[in-house]
């Protein structure tokens, strides 16, 4: 995040100059070829996450959602965050439509929350507690906080959307711990060892199968 107190100093060239993207410089060694898909979501499924659900309420009155790892903090002036579905998502052009979201933050105890909102294609809000936000997006019962956002932009950005939200409404924090997402698994703890299944997740990094996220 950028200091506005700071941004001619931050202006200044620091090192070697970067070229323009898509020019090479003289004499510089061809570019390496992109990873395997298998490498790249092994290596980055070594990054521990938050799970998240983001949720819309479509212009005919249903709700819709999916589980999503990557959400982050952005900007606090103007407070933005963000979130990356898929291109192929079917949940991303309803909250396209509406305009608004929410992210709901969960808890370690919602394990199975994520998992029916991982799930491509499911029933996602049979059963599931929920109250609309200032928007109408849901917010699901227990969640430890959650975040009322409208969409700010949406860029493409390979097989992804990079959506920016800004920030409208917070949630209370509840006291509870997060849940957290690592080598293809939920809360590797003393309970959850490493080496145990991996997840079976549609919209969270590592799966063969994919729908939302990668």
């Amino acid at each position: 995040m950028m200091n506005a107190g700071r941004a001619d100093a931050i202006a200044q060239p620091i090192g070697p100059v970067v070229a323009a993207a898509g020019a090479a410089p003289a004499g510089a060694a061809p570019a390496a070829s992109a990873p395997e898909p298998a490498r790249f979501r092994q290596v980055l499924g070594h990054f521990c996450t938050g799970v998240t659900v983001i949720t819309t309420m479509d212009p005919d009155g249903r709700p819709a959602g999916f589980a999503c790892q990557s959400f982050a903090a952005l900007s606090l002036d103007p407070p933005l965050v963000l979130f990356c579905p898929s291109r192929t998502s079917a949940t991303w052009p309803r909250i396209a439509e509406t305009g608004h979201f929410c992210a709901n933050v969960l808890t370690a105890g919602q394990r199975d929350l994520a998992r029916v909102f991982g799930t491509a294609g499911a029933d996602k809000f049979a059963g599931v507690a929920w109250s609309p936000s200032a928007s109408g997006a849901p917010v699901l019962a227990g969640v430890l906080t959650w975040v009322g956002c409208e969409v700010e932009v949406a860029h493409e950005a390979g097989d992804h959307y990079v959506v920016l939200g800004r920030v409208t409404e917070l949630g209370p924090v509840g006291t509870g711990a997060p849940l957290l997402f690592y080598r293809g698994r939920y809360g590797v703890t003393a309970a959850a060892p490493a080496d145990s299944p991996p997840e079976v997740v549609d919209t969270l990094l590592a799966w063969p199968r994919h729908a939302d996220w990668i």
